[in-house]
């Protein structure tokens, strides 16, 4: 189990990231949350197997269709054993 906070910048806002990370964490059998924040990047936190975050991080790298990701800084976090994944 491993656990990642994740803020991506660019033009990640009003392009549908947070519902799109949204369905694909929970098809990835991930937990956590995903919000827009006040200056404009998207944060998301992922728990799961491994290899399961990566998949959500390299999601995030591209991000859905209209997204236009410049950035995105990854800090491991001790897990806290979260159930479900939230849109905030």
């Amino acid at each position: 189990m491993t656990r990642k906070r994740v803020i991506v910048s660019g033009r990640v806002q009003g392009v549908f990231f947070r519902d799109s990370t949204r369905r694909r964490a929970e098809s990835a059998g991930v937990t956590g949350w995903v919000r827009n924040t006040a200056d404009g990047t998207v944060e998301a936190v992922f728990e799961g197997e491994d290899s399961a975050v990566e998949e959500m991080i390299a999601f995030c790298r591209s991000g859905p269709g209209r997204a236009e990701v410049s950035a995105v800084d990854v800090e491991d976090e001790q897990p806290e054993g979260l159930s479900g994944f939230e849109v905030r």
